[in-house]
């Protein structure tokens, strides 16, 4: 794991990510803006509000926070019973089993959403990726098809899927083959591939662009995110065993990027890898397991949200629960640069 490097967090761009008003060293560089169980998070912007899914948690598939600032959020509960989470995808479709949805993402169409998800395939028991549409983003998404969007059964099944719309308007879909499962031990990459106007289905052929073959990503790449910017085309991933164990002083579980060529590759990994990974210290705080980003644009401003482990005072494993950050993002050049989180700015300006 390489050390932790201030300078990766770009002091002198700060100001332009809108973090100038920070407070001193002695603050975090990250604090969770929900000390909750979100693992990963998608952020959607509609109207005034952000919302925001994550994978299944109390039982519930698809459960849903709410904010206006993205400094404070809301968890949405049930109406019928406000004791329960809300569930944005009460019913699964036929082909899968319940308890493994995981890591939602959403695109808004002109006539309404789509909600992509994974799940466990009841006959092939592997993780698979299904589409379910609705015509509020709150939901309930629904799905009426028999067998996934896609599933590369030979592959050791799909997961993490992220829908991306270039500037041309034209769609893509976006995820990584789980080659690291146990019974498969393939390789694990990254997948594009173009998606039809209505989000349903896929079109032309996979296109392989980011592939588990540096140290550091250990045997895994996957929870992918396209971003087009005034540099060029730049996909973020995760990599390395995303736990926190026992034994280990932080997670390996980090945050990179690759430079892409266009929607479709070809790409190449930033050699600075891993771009956002743990670290303890006294003046930057602590942060174990930084990953499964989702980026989203908020008024003139673009930001990252991620999740990482819940942590004690002395930057050991919590609760098995991963929490919500949100900090700004800005390019320099082709390269991203992080501001501080959201939650401190917010407390310095208050103070």
């Amino acid at each position: 794991m390489p050390r932790f490097n201030l300078k990766l967090f770009g002091w002198t761009l700060a100001a332009a990510l809108g973090t100038a008003t920070v407070a001193g060293n002695s603050q975090p560089l990250f604090e969770p803006v929900l000390k909750d169980n979100f693992p990963d998070p998608f952020i959607l912007p509609v109207g005034d509000n952000y919302l925001g899914y994550a994978t299944n948690t109390a039982n519930r598939n698809v459960p849903m926070v709410v904010s206006k600032d993205l400094v404070r959020w809301r968890k949405l509960m049930d109406e019928t019973n406000p004791k329960l989470l809300y569930d944005a995808m009460p019913t699964l479709p036929a082909w899968a089993k319940p308890g493994f949805t995981w890591a939602p993402e959403v695109l808004a169409l002109d006539k309404g959403y789509v909600l992509y998800f994974s799940a466990r395939h009841r006959k092939r028991d592997i993780q698979c990726v299904g589409a379910a549409t609705s015509a509020d983003p709150l939901g309930p998404f629904v799905s009426a098809s028999s067998e996934p969007l896609v599933c590369q059964p030979e592959l050791g099944g799909t997961i993490d899927a992220h829908p991306f719309r270039d500037t041309d308007g034209k769609l893509y879909l976006y995820y990584k083959n789980d080659g690291n499962n146990p019974r498969f031990l393939k390789p694990s990459q990254i997948w594009a591939q173009r998606l039809s106007a209505d989000g349903l289905r896929l079109e032309g052929t996979a296109t392989p662009i980011v592939k588990n073959d540096t140290h550091w990503e250990w045997r895994v790449v996957e929870a992918p995110v396209m971003v087009r910017h005034q540099g060029g085309y730049t996909l973020f991933f995760s990599a390395n065993h995303f736990g926190w164990e026992a034994d280990q002083r932080l997670s390996n579980y980090g945050t990179g990027y690759a430079r892409c060529e266009g929607p479709m590759g070809p790409c190449t990994d930033a050699p600075e890898n891993p771009w956002l990974r743990s670290y303890f210290t006294p003046s930057a705080g602590c942060l174990s397991g930084p990953g499964h980003p989702t980026i989203f644009s908020g008024g003139n401003r673009r930001y990252i949200a991620f999740h990482a482990w819940a942590a004690t005072a002395g930057c050991r494993p919590a609760k098995s629960e991963r929490y919500l950050y949100v900090a700004p993002l800005g390019f320099d050049g082709s390269k991203p640069v992080i501001g501080r989180g959201l939650k401190p700015v917010a407390a310095a300006k208050a103070k």
